[in-house]
């Protein structure tokens, strides 16, 4: 099958989704590229140019190449030529399970997890009940109406969407101001707010491979100025992200087994990252990525490489299982 590299969006996470094509692209340089575009059509990308696009994080790809159409026209044709989807894809409807829906129902081959899977990691609070009742330590909800006496109560709180990633529209609520400015985020989009959790931050990595599904090596998150927001996580040069991380080892253990646990769980396939802070007792669960970052910067390719998994043989494990999942589908 041919491989392409379907990257880019619609949705603000496409920046990261481009800075992580340009990693696979150099990976994989026989790889075909298709660029979804800002505007909702699909193109024929240019290996140059996305290669030699600068400040990928900040700036939108330029838009060049042939136009195959819209998304749904592009997968007819992956169908067609009977192609294999690598997703450089982030948030919106490419992690929500839309895209995924879209080619299950034409046959396409396509890594990353299923549209069901997809559905339920993308909504933090559907997760947060899934994982929760398999045993994984999540924090409560806290309802908008209830955020005020939260904030008494707990003395902080944190607001995020409920549907997004690359740690877009964190709020901090420390004050009565940030209340007000948590109420105007969440009245133009699904928010999910929970009491702030003091803690180090960490991530775990979850691998299907060679026909077994095993937990990476914890990365440990330093992040500057103590926010991991979109600006510390790929902006900033004095963030520090340590793998394997500097826990106890019981506490490696009990994030790769709290990783393992919501992985399978959220009936994930392929790969999967799961965010935690480690409190003074333990990890607590913050999200789950079907579809996490791949940048030269990225935490899920450091937890590879401290594994001592090559990235090339990664991403041809993964469109090896997307292929067996496509026949295995049919």
């Amino acid at each position: 099958m041919r491989t392409t590299i379907l990257f880019g969006g619609e949705n603000r996470e496409r920046l990261v989704a481009v800075a992580s094509a340009q990693a696979l692209a150099r990976t994989l340089p026989e790889a075909e590229l298709w660029f979804w575009a800002p505007n909702g059509q699909v193109h024929a990308a240019s290996r140059d140019v996305l290669l030699g696009h600068q400040r990928p994080f900040e700036i939108d790809l330029p838009t060049e190449g042939p136009a195959i159409g819209g998304i749904e026209l592009a997968l007819d044709m992956a169908e067609r030529e009977e192609r294999v989807l690598l997703l450089s894809l982030h948030g919106g409807a490419a992690e929500n399970g839309e895209l995924a829906a879209l080619c299950e129902v034409r046959g396409v081959a396509f890594t990353g997890s299923g549209s069901e899977a997809s559905r339920k990691a993308f909504d933090k609070v559907v997760a947060k009940g899934i994982v929760a009742a398999v045993g994984v330590n999540a924090p409560g909800t806290i309802s908008l109406e209830d955020a005020p006496a939260a904030l008494a109560q707990y003395g902080r709180l944190i607001g995020k969407p409920a549907a997004d990633g690359s740690s877009y529209g964190l709020i901090f609520v420390d004050t009565p101001d940030d209340l007000k400015a948590l109420a105007e985020a969440a009245a133009r989009e699904a928010y999910l707010v929970e009491p702030f959790v003091s803690g180090l931050e960490s991530t775990c990595g979850v691998l299907e491979r060679d026909g077994q599904v095993i937990a990476l090596p914890p990365v440990e998150i330093r992040p500057a100025e103590g926010k991991f927001d979109y600006a510390s996580k790929y902006l900033a040069k004095d963030t520090e992200e340590i793998c394997p991380a500097t826990f106890a080892p019981e506490v490696n253990a009990l994030l790769q087994d709290q990783a393992l646990k919501a992985h399978q769980a959220l009936g994930c396939s392929g790969y999967s990252r799961t965010d935690f802070i480690v409190t003074a007792n333990g990890p607590i669960y913050l999200e789950t990525n079907t579809l996490p970052g791949m940048t030269a910067s990225s935490l899920y390719p450091k937890s590879l490489k401290a594994q001592g998994i090559g990235f090339e043989d990664f991403l041809r494990g993964q469109i090896a299982l997307a292929v067996a999942r496509k026949a295995a589908r049919a």
